[in-house]
């Protein structure tokens, strides 16, 4: 057995992964308990053409989309966020980081087909400040994006978009709010994108609007990147 192995196995029994949904100890070998695996609320159909979100009319976009005209070419989530809300807490603020390993092998097994679509070239997870990546350790994206990148065999570049801005906290901002408060939020420190990237995924833990990954994108696009999805674990409902 090699010394990467065995460390692994150690590391598993000195730390157990937790479950995320009743965030008990996962029984060995498995990274959910059994009696949890219906803990979450996939989001099925009907859901926007340009987003995802879940709709509840018959609608064939939500009103956000019809009202913007989004950056990106189209968004898919997998769970619907009132049901997955407590786990993405602890996820993001209280160190459980092998949620996102769970996580990552849903989204290819229920959103495969759509990242298959998609062709990407790479997954580009959306970044933190890094003031807030040193007070949290880790950005919960870019786990998920390696998880999701690491079974489909598709390189995560955590190396392109840079955050650069410390913008308040959006959940409570309006759609002008958000927008404002994440202009020039975001910068590429690469110069070879053009070169590299015809198609890539955004990967984020949340959609709400989209003015994130919609800052993102548009600084994608300027690079040349022509063809710009969007993966998150969950959103809201759409109207």
């Amino acid at each position: 057995m090699g010394l990467e192995k065995t460390g692994k196995i150690l590391t598993k029994l000195l730390f157990p992964p937790r479950c995320p949904v009743c965030d008990g100890i996962a029984p060995w070998g498995s990274l959910i308990c059994p009696g949890c695996r219906d803990g979450f609320r996939l989001l099925t159909a009907p859901w926007c053409m340009q987003c995802g979100k879940k709709l509840t009319t018959d609608e064939e976009y939500c009103t956000d989309c019809r009202r913007s005209r989004h950056q990106y070419l189209r968004g898919r989530a997998l769970y619907e966020y009132e049901s997955v809300a407590d786990a993405i807490y602890r996820m993001k603020y209280g160190s459980r980081r092998e949620y996102a390993e769970y996580f990552g092998g849903e989204m290819v097994t229920h959103l495969g087909g759509f990242i298959a679509q998609a062709r990407p070239d790479a997954l580009i997870p959306i970044p933190l400040h890094p003031r807030r990546m040193r007070k949290r350790g880790y950005n919960q994206a870019a786990l998920l994006a390696r998880a999701v990148g690491g079974r489909i065999g598709v390189p995560v570049r955590e190396d392109l978009v840079f955050r650069i801005k410390n913008t308040t906290p959006l959940k409570q901002q309006n759609p002008a709010e958000r927008q404002n408060n994440l202009k020039k939020a975001f910068i590429i420190k690469q110069n070879d994108v053009k070169l590299e990237l015809k198609s890539t995924i955004l990967i984020d833990d949340i959609y709400t609007t989209g003015s994130t990954v919609d800052e993102v994108a548009g600084l994608l696009k300027v690079q040349g990147v022509e063809r710009i999805y969007v993966l998150t674990l969950a959103c809201g409902a759409g109207i």
